[in-house]
């Protein structure tokens, strides 16, 4: 009877909980997808059933109904996790795996050497033709902390973090391609490097091409792990300006990187890939390129657009749709850009997108390429299976491969 009694509020409570986290604490922009709320059900109906099992039973009742209700919230916790795919190891979740992150003091360079090889350019052979391996050169890149300002936007954002290639690191080597990442939200930029594997995609990308892969940068756009400023310039911040002007800025002034915009990229993750689609097409001429991995049809605080609108541009449902991709794309004609798009196969609302956006961007004349990842919903599993794919694509565009 107490079982009968549990399970039903469990579930109105898994359902109110989701509901809180999404219109009213805004944690996340979407639905929880069915998988998480299921996991917070089972939590709920853990600390239900514990609390039943702690009057009128005995003391052997009493002992193990909060040690059933701690393993079964664990269990939920895992499941969400998993679901996710945010930590993949005890490391992820201590910190562990990111000590070897070096923080740059804000103002230095990042220029060992000199650049005695031009990189690529758009009327030349590419960096893979002409580029000479030296020896000693390290198989792997590094990762350093960063600060970004907001020069003319006025953001304040968290660290973000930029991946230097095994090429990069040579006494006299070439001026690299970029490309810039952008997490998820809710989030951080280092979600990329503890979620995403960046490293690791990248030291295998540039072991399988002589130490030659993009320089990464993974700005924060956000501010904090709850934030959401849309990626836009609006009554939230100005992270578009940021995004656009202040962090290519930052690039050019401090690594040494290829300045011709056409090796430039930018891509992301579920917000990161919204975000990724707006810059390609309101500002192509900064980023003609775009990975867009699980990315929505257009920006949101919440499901409710006109409460985003409300929020953001003052009920201006013009200015909104304004710089809205779908709306620019329709208005607009792109005959030198492209966009990967990926997203898991079992993720039925981001895969619309996805499809959404690519017969958009296909209309407006960008060159489209898109993939779905057999088994997974939405997970940091997709770009750890995407990114390698999309490198392949994206590396005779910024000169890596011939």
């Amino acid at each position: 009877m107490k079982v009968a009694a549990a399970v039903p509020a469990a579930a109105l409570l898994a359902l109110g909980t989701g509901w809180f986290l999404v219109h009213v604490a805004a944690v996340s922009a979407q639905e929880l997808p069915w998988p998480v709320t299921g996991s917070i059900g089972i939590a709920c109906l853990a600390v239900l059933l514990a609390g039943l099992n702690l009057t009128g039973t005995g003391r052997r009742r009493k002992f193990i109904a909060p040690v059933a209700m701690a393993v079964l919230i664990l269990g939920a916790v895992l499941e969400v996790n998993a679901y996710f795919g945010a930590y993949r190891t005890l490391g992820d979740l201590t910190g562990a795996s990111t000590a070897a992150i070096q923080t740059l003091p804000e103002g230095a360079q990042l220029v060992p050497g000199t650049a005695d090889q031009p990189g690529p350019g758009p009327k030349g052979a590419p960096l893979a033709a002409t580029w000479v391996k030296p020896a000693g050169l390290p198989a792997a890149g590094t990762i350093n902390s960063v600060q970004i300002p907001g020069a003319a936007s006025g953001f304040v954002a968290r660290s973000a973090y930029v991946y230097l290639p095994p090429a990069y690191q040579a006494d006299t080597g070439p001026a690299l391609p970029v490309l810039v990442l952008v997490a998820g939200q809710p989030g951080s930029p280092v979600d990329w490097v503890v979620a995403g594997g960046v490293k690791t995609a990248m030291d295998n990308f540039a072991a399988a091409h002589n130490g030659l892969a993009p320089v990464v940068v993974i700005p924060d756009v956000n501010g904090s792990a709850t934030g959401n400023t849309m990626c836009m310039d609006s009554r939230i911040a100005k992270a578009d300006t940021y995004l656009s002007t202040d962090v290519p800025a930052w690039i050019k002034a401090t690594l040494r990187v290829d300045p011709d915009p056409t090796r430039w990229a930018i891509g992301g993750f579920s917000f990161g890939g919204t975000c990724a689609l707006q810059m390609e097409s309101l500002h192509p001429d900064v980023y003609p390129s775009a990975i867009d991995l699980s990315g929505e049809a257009e920006p949101a605080l919440g499901p409710d657009r006109a409460a985003t609108i409300g929020q953001a541009f003052g009920g201006d449902t013009a200015a909104f749709d304004a710089v809205v991709p779908l709306h620019v794309l329709a208005a607009r004609h792109y005959a030198h850009s492209r966009i990967y798009l990926a997203a898991g196969a079992q993720d039925g609302t981001f895969a619309g997108y996805q499809a959404r956006v690519a017969d958009a961007a296909a209309k407006a004349g960008m060159d489209v390429t898109t993939a779905l990842v057999p088994g997974q919903g939405h997970s940091w599993e997709v770009p750890r299976q995407s990114l390698a794919p999309a490198m392949d694509w994206l590396a005779p565009i910024l000169g890596l491969s011939r």
